[in-house]
């Protein structure tokens, strides 16, 4: 379990990020302007940091600069609509240790957030790499989906779905949960993907491991 800042004013992309790494285990803290952001991330009482730039206050560029300056090396994950080439090698440059631009899918942040935090050597029992469970084995490294002798061809959208699945066997995951997890808090949440998608994995990994739960969702058979 890690001990997660997110500095974001943005509401909606703060509560996403941070419910979405709650349910992955984490402990996560939101605060919503630079200056709070830089006092709390020199605390020394966090793992990692998720860090926008545009941010009021004390933009995110800034915080960086401050964090690095005085000595912290908590990785850093920055969150930004600027998209450009410039700004990318400014965040780097800066010591930022990752990057993304808005809008991102929580899959593709929470396997940066993964990464980052291997790499610092986050104290704490180990994430298990491999997750088994309805006769699915899903191996978190090397993306390879099996059952039995039989290995799976799943997209990376199929996977990351089977992932958010197989990381809660039994619970009832609603469609809104599933878009936010898989497609990012920008999706439509009137689109039916969610549906389509799911009907891919019942192909793949059997026609009863994903039941549908009336009026609420869907529930990864275990």
């Amino acid at each position: 379990m890690a001990r997660i800042l997110i500095v974001e004013d943005e509401a909606r992309i703060a509560s996403f990020v941070a419910k979405g790494l709650r349910a992955d285990g984490h402990l996560a803290t939101v605060v919503g302007d630079g200056r709070a952001g830089l006092d709390h991330a020199l605390s020394g009482d966090f793992d990692l940091v998720v860090l926008d730039i545009g941010l009021p206050g004390m933009d995110g560029f800034e915080v960086l600069d401050q964090l690095r300056s005085q000595g912290s090396s908590v990785p850093v994950i920055v969150l930004t609509a600027r998209d450009s080439v410039t700004d990318t090698v400014s965040a780097l440059e800066n010591g930022a240790d990752d990057y993304m631009p808005k809008p991102f899918r929580f899959a593709e942040l929470l396997a940066r957030v993964r990464l980052r935090l291997r790499q610092g050597g986050e104290t704490g029992p180990a994430r298990e790499d491999v997750l088994r469970a309805g006769g699915v084995h899903l191996d978190l490294r090397t993306r390879r989906a099996t059952i039995g002798e039989r290995e799976l061809d799943l997209s990376a959208r199929e996977f990351a779905l089977a992932e958010i699945f197989m990381l809660n066997p039994g619970q009832v995951l609603s469609r809104e949960q599933l878009l936010d997890q898989v497609w990012g808090f920008d999706f439509d949440p009137g689109s039916n993907v969610v549906d389509v998608y799911v009907g891919y994995l019942r192909r793949k990994f059997g026609a009863h491991a994903i039941a549908t739960v009336r009026g609420m969702g869907y529930r990864f058979v275990s």
